[in-house]
């Protein structure tokens, strides 16, 4: 019984382990981002002037 207990253990900690060491990086072009935070600062200013023109 302990062994079997061990074992599970030992395969938990280097599922853990293995998980650690994957990482995902997302590379977005620069050029695309600075034009949809461009797009979306343009949307930002014309709903505050619509606001301010109400």
């Amino acid at each position: 019984m302990q062994r079997k207990l061990i074992w599970v253990a030992q395969f938990v900690f280097a599922i853990i382990l293995l998980s650690a060491c994957v990482t995902i990086n997302i590379y977005f072009p620069a050029a695309a981002a600075e034009k949809a935070a461009d797009k979306i600062i343009e949307e930002v200013w014309q709903l505050e002037g619509e606001k301010k023109q109400e």
